[in-house]
């Protein structure tokens, strides 16, 4: 996860930096940073990625707990687990998609149009995050079960 942070803040700072370059560049010496914008999509994407994980694990998500209040305490964390299972699942399925498509993207040997770089690797790295936030999400679950039954004792 210290892995993920890092690399978030990398991405955030080359996606500063980018777009700094290319407006400097386009407005003061019309000359903007070739490839700019597809750079600016593929970092973009990794760094959705590569916080995903984090956001999961930290229960950074928004949510609305109208019901569970009304369910009270048990009922609530019972809630809680059953979001993060569900949460899981479909991130799991995210994570299959993203891999077919990844297998898919490099078969066809897929570029970007102006500066020519691979798809399939941040597709790869997608799909790998979303595997990550299945098992975070699957962890939250089975803390909200322990919780639960704390509050049985």
């Amino acid at each position: 996860m210290r892995a993920l942070a890092a690399l978030s803040t990398v991405l955030i700072l080359a996606l500063t930096l980018v777009t700094c370059v290319d407006v400097v560049g386009r407005y003061w010496f019309n000359a903007p940073l070739p490839g700019a914008f597809e750079l600016t999509e593929l970092m973009l994407g990794a760094l959705v990625f590569a916080a995903l994980p984090l956001t999961t694990r930290d229960g950074g998500h928004v949510e609305v707990d109208l019901v569970g209040m009304l369910m009270g305490a048990r009922g609530g964390a019972v809630l809680t687990a059953f979001g993060n299972v569900f949460a899981a699942l479909v991130l799991a399925v995210f994570a299959w998609r993203l891999g077919v498509e990844a297998l898919r993207l490099g078969e066809d040997g897929s570029v970007t149009n102006a500066l020519r770089l691979p798809m399939a690797p941040v597709a790869w790295f997608a799909a790998f995050a979303c595997l990550l936030s299945a098992a975070a999400a699957v962890a939250r679950a089975g803390a909200a079960m322990s919780h639960k039954e704390r509050l049985n004792d």
